[in-house]
């Protein structure tokens, strides 16, 4: 059976993380998490950034920080996973979904100012398949109505968007280091701190609403419990594992980039001809290859080729229900305007098998069935 995804391995996490143990330091804030930290802030030219235990807590942390109250309202795409939306939900706040790009599958930029009402206080830009969203944009829209902008950047480690790293450009941003994700310590996540007025408060917020942080730094001569606050620190074993990986990110991302493009050219063909259509990575966007997927003309066409796969040992997926649509979804938000491509343009859409050092045997064999279909179409 050819995977779906295979988690990153680079054959020195176990060491790191028997070096953690002998360290006798394995909770939260150790050496390998200010490692990690202090790599994520140098290559991306962050702030501040903290390790936090997954992409939803720090998604739960930005929203924390942004300091939302019962009937605030919260712009963002239907077309992105739950956390995005429960973050908010926790923080107290009323969705507002808006449409996508076709193009991008990213939050349509254009749609945003047509929801904006008195209550509006966030815009929350999702980098789909670590794609850019129309920053620039979003952005403007944000200083001219007095908004703040979380951009879930779960997917998008080690893309940017006209020369800078997404996460980097809004109040917040969030990583997230998911067995899913290019980059992995299993369960975990990041909370980029780009408004430096926020540190402090998101010490704090992360380290159980005291301000050991401080007292760790020799500001303090104690620690208390100064404010609201939880545990978001991601285990030392885990940030040992991640540090492996962040040794030789670049080739991981090389990687990843080589069978992204082999697909692509693999495919383009049959996009010219109309057959099916291609991811697209808009002028200024440098994208990391977090995933590759194709879309046919219908659901119907794209469910008999997930099962087409299946059947020859080979595991496509396809993605996002739109929240919108689901119970949740309409129980703590609504849509503004018309869906005309968030629910037509996810039943199209389907996953190809996507994962560091995929065997190129494998790839071939994807290609290959994948090719059979659409002939046979």
């Amino acid at each position: 059976m050819i995977h779906f995804n295979v988690p990153p391995f680079v054959g020195t996490e176990f060491q790191y993380m028997k070096e953690a143990v002998e360290n006798h330091k394995i909770c939260g804030d150790g050496p390998f998490t200010k490692k990690c930290n202090e790599w994520l802030e140098k290559r991306f030219d962050a702030k501040k950034v903290m390790l936090t235990t997954s992409g939803s807590t720090a998604l739960d942390m930005a929203a924390l920080l942004c300091g939302l109250h019962p009937g605030d309202e919260v712009i963002l795409p239907s077309f992105t996973f739950s956390s995005t939306a429960n973050s908010f939900v926790l923080a107290g706040a009323t969705l507002v979904f808006v449409d996508i790009r076709p193009d991008t599958m990213n939050i349509d930029e254009t749609k945003i100012e047509a929801a904006i009402t008195e209550k509006t206080k966030v815009i929350v830009p999702v980098h789909y398949a670590g794609v850019a969203c129309e920053m620039d944009t979003i952005m403007d829209i944000a200083r001219r109505h007095n908004l703040m902008v979380v951009e879930d950047a779960a997917q998008g480690v080690m893309s940017t968007y006209k020369g800078k790293a997404l996460g980097t450009i809004g109040d917040f941003g969030c990583f997230s280091f998911h067995e899913t994700k290019n980059y992995s310590m299993g369960e975990g996540g990041a909370i980029i701190i780009n408004n430096e007025a926020y540190i402090e408060k998101a010490e704090i917020l992360r380290e159980k609403g005291t301000n050991r942080s401080q007292f760790f730094r020799g500001q303090v001569a104690k620690y208390n419990w100064v404010d609201f606050g939880d545990s978001y620190l991601q285990s030392d074993l885990n940030a040992a594992y991640l540090w492996a990986q962040l040794q030789v990110a670049d080739e991981i991302n090389n990687n990843r980039l080589a069978t992204w493009n082999t697909y692509w050219n693999a495919f383009k063909p049959y996009a010219d001809r109309g057959l099916i259509t291609l991811p697209t990575i808009p002028e200024g966007s440098v994208h990391n290859a977090h995933m590759f997927y194709i879309k046919f003309s219908d659901l119907e066409t794209r469910q008999a080729y997930i099962k087409y796969m299946k059947d020859n040992d080979i595991l496509c997926v396809f993605h996002y229900v739109p929240l919108h649509s689901a119970p949740a979804g309409e129980k703590f938000g609504r849509f503004h305007g018309e869906d005309v491509h968030t629910t037509a343009d996810s039943d199209r859409l389907v996953r190809l098998p996507m994962y560091y050092n995929i065997d190129p045997a494998d790839l071939q064999k994807v290609i290959e069935k994948t090719k059979e279909f659409i002939e046979n179409m």
